[in-house]
């Protein structure tokens, strides 16, 4: 009778334990799983060696990087000062977030990814200041950011472009699958070995595929294809191997093979330029003599310390007055052939004799000389159709004579008697009269607000409108209407920028971060581990798998919310995965007294798990409460901290938990894993 009891106890027991073991396999296979979406390149590789055996490529993951930001991949930081003489002082916060939000707006039309813009106010001073992670060179970005906001209103043209209809939108889709399908065909052929030339000449695209046969030399990390590099530097090609993944730009469907490496000479340069009458994309009517005797005398004034201000002051260089005459880093072939010669053959810190080329007369100040890794790639270029190959482009409206010059002020109101938002304009009498024209013509129809070339409101004229004023109504929260007014202010008033300071990291010094980085988060990870499972044991194998999940699940948090990636967020990833181990301790210590206390093994991990909430809780609510507060009222790096500190806080719960208490409960019932020196246990002789 009692050993059928003992057997039923016994079946009770593992029928009860079998949830847990279920629930442990499943997250270690959500490790590994959640491991392969964090990092692609593992699975490709495998899929790559498969394919090598047998001939059939399994699928393929895509290898999007993780988004690096302004310290870890390189890029610029400019500080610009805004002009607010002209604006009352009542309006200049408002002017201000408005030229912010227009120079996010360029910088976001110029194609940098994942720009920072933000404002301060301190000490009398209104500023912008940018970050443009990845973008070494800025030259055009610069003079873009600087310019004073082109507001512009404009009236229906003949033809007016409509929105691409669902049946449009799934052509465009239907040709990329099928652009994509034939690509992967060519590709497949590539990396079965058939000949690279004759792949070119068949499917690339290119015009002059017969002369270059694809074929882009030195290229560089900071070039129109970094694209290239990129993947080259991260996922580890080789010279002669083809890549296994398709790439996709704005130029289309690349399949590429690496060819060699070799080195490239870059220049950090600043000029001088004197232009004269007859000279290319020169306006002055100074005479070559007038010019020739004024670059002359400043060569005898220049030297590396006034340098800039010279530019600053003399250079008729456009963009000499926001960047003092500085050229970024270059290449000898990125100038005509004089300039790049001259530059050549300067040492670093040497100032030119006076260089002519089409442009008038130059003065070159050589300021540092770097030699970069370059390479040589042959490419296949394949067509990727968008929405204007499905929907051709059209210009749906035309000038008018009434812009920015004519309005007084844009504000938000409210209407008396539904007490919804709505924007005043505010024009002068000129304004006043040209905008009742235009609304005398087109009642029933829209017109469009353009700033910076962007339609930012195309309200309808309801009746013709006159004294200078009007309001443009709409189903408007109170900030899209506060929005609206400040893209409006932002045209109208006379807020021009300058830019005070540009400072860049190299992509070079952002790796050597990135790799001392990454060092460090491997030796941590280590050294809690190895503490973890001196300490603990077995209890501390079992966080260490824990810690495993945690760390994946906060890299494919940084992927799926396109989390920016930099060394003070990768400090605030390591301090996180501290406070996961230090819930886990708690845990454990609060297991050892329990059964210090005289209770069975089970029960004491169940109490300890009961006993240790309340404190782990208040922890990690009051760190995440410090991180909301570092996100809400601080910006850049600190704030980059402060976020993956808070999803650090939160999935260290769920591991520290949940899935540590799920491997333990797993493991009831093996009688192999129930000695209390697995669990470094000892009964406390005073109880």
């Amino acid at each position: 009778m009692q050993t059928w009891k003992l057997k039923k106890k016994i079946k009770k027991t593992e029928q009860k334990n079998w949830k847990p073991r279920l629930v442990a396999i499943m997250a270690l296979v959500a490790t590994l799983v959640i491991g392969l979406y964090d990092f692609p390149g593992i699975w490709n590789r495998g899929a790559q060696t498969v394919q090598a055996k047998t001939g059939w490529l399994p699928p393929t993951m895509s290898e999007e990087p993780f988004r690096l930001g302004l310290d870890l991949q390189g890029g610029t930081h400019l500080v610009y000062e805004a002009d607010m003489s002209q604006i009352p002082e009542g309006d200049r916060l408002t002017a201000l977030e408005g030229v912010r939000d227009v120079i996010e707006r360029r910088v976001n039309a110029f194609g940098v990814s994942e720009p920072v813009v933000q404002t301060t106010t301190t000490g009398g001073t209104y500023r912008v200041i940018i970050e443009l992670a990845g973008v070494l060179d800025v030259s055009e970005a610069i003079a873009l950011i600087g310019e004073t906001p082109v507001l512009e209103f404009k009236e229906p043209g003949e033809e007016l472009e409509e929105d691409p209809t669902p049946e449009q939108l799934a052509q465009l889709e239907a040709l990329n699958t099928q652009e994509r399908a034939d690509a992967n065909v060519v590709l497949n052929r590539a990396l079965a070995g058939e000949d690279f030339d004759a792949l070119v000449s068949e499917f690339s695209t290119e015009r002059n595929k017969e002369t270059t046969k694809g074929i882009l030399e030195n290229i560089t990390v900071d070039s129109f294809y970094m694209d290239y590099v990129l993947l080259i530097e991260q996922r580890g090609v080789q010279p002669g191997q083809v890549n296994g993944n398709l790439l996709e730009n704005e130029e289309g469907v690349s399949i590429f093979k690496y060819l060699n490496p070799s080195e490239q000479t870059q220049m950090l340069l600043s000029h001088i330029l004197i232009c004269f009458e007859g000279k290319t994309g020169c306006t002055s009517t100074v005479s070559a003599l007038d010019a020739s005797v004024q670059i002359n005398s400043l060569k005898d004034q220049a030297t590396p310390e006034n340098f800039a201000d010279l530019a600053k002051q003399y250079s008729t260089d456009p963009s000499a007055t926001s960047n003092s005459g500085d050229l970024g880093w270059s290449t000898a072939q990125d100038y005509v052939a004089s300039f790049g010669l001259a530059s050549a053959a300067l040492e670093v810190g040497e100032i030119s004799t006076v260089v002519e080329t089409e442009f008038g007369y130059h003065l070159i100040y050589k300021r540092d000389q770097r030699t970069e890794p370059a390479y040589t790639i042959q490419r296949i270029l394949m067509p990727l159709s968008d929405i204007y190959d499905v929907v051709p482009q059209a210009s749906p409206w035309i000038n008018t004579e009434l812009s920015g010059k004519h309005l007084e002020r844009a504000g938000v109101e409210f209407d008396p008697s539904s007490g919804a938002p709505y924007v005043a304009l505010t024009f002068n009498a000129e304004g006043g009269e040209l905008f009742a024209s235009l609304t005398e013509s087109h009642v029933g129809e829209p017109m469009a607000i353009f700033l910076d070339g962007e339609a930012i409101s195309t309200p309808v004229v309801q009746q013709a409108i006159y004294g200078g004023k009007a309001v443009i109504t709409g189903d408007f929260t109170v900030e899209e209407a506060k929005l609206l007014a400040q893209r409006l202010n932002a045209g109208a008033l006379p807020v021009s920028v300058e830019l005070l300071s540009q400072e860049t990291v190299g992509p070079t010094l952002g790796l050597v971060s990135l790799e001392k980085s990454l060092t460090a988060a491997y030796l941590g990870f280590a050294l809690v581990a190895l503490f973890m499972i001196v300490v603990y044991r077995l209890p501390g194998l079992l966080a260490t798998l824990a810690l495993c999940l945690y760390v994946v699940l906060n890299l494919a948090a940084y992927r799926l919310f396109g989390v920016t990636v930099t060394l003070s967020g990768i400090a605030g990833l390591i301090l996180s995965l501290g406070i996961a181990v230090d819930a886990n301790v708690l845990i454990f210590e609060r297991i050892k007294d329990e059964f210090r206390k005289g209770r069975d093994l089970v029960s004491s991990v169940d109490e300890g798990f009961k006993r240790a909430w309340p404190p782990i809780r208040d922890g990690h609510l009051t760190t995440l409460i410090s991180a909301c507060v570092l996100y809400s009222f601080t910006s850049s790096f600190v704030r980059g901290f402060a976020l993956t500190l808070a999803v650090g806080v939160l999935l260290s719960l769920f591991t520290a938990i949940t899935v540590t208490r799920v491997y333990m409960k797993s493991l009831r019932g093996i009688r192999a894993v129930q000695s209390p020196t697995l669990y470094g246990f000892s009964r406390n002789k005073n109880v």
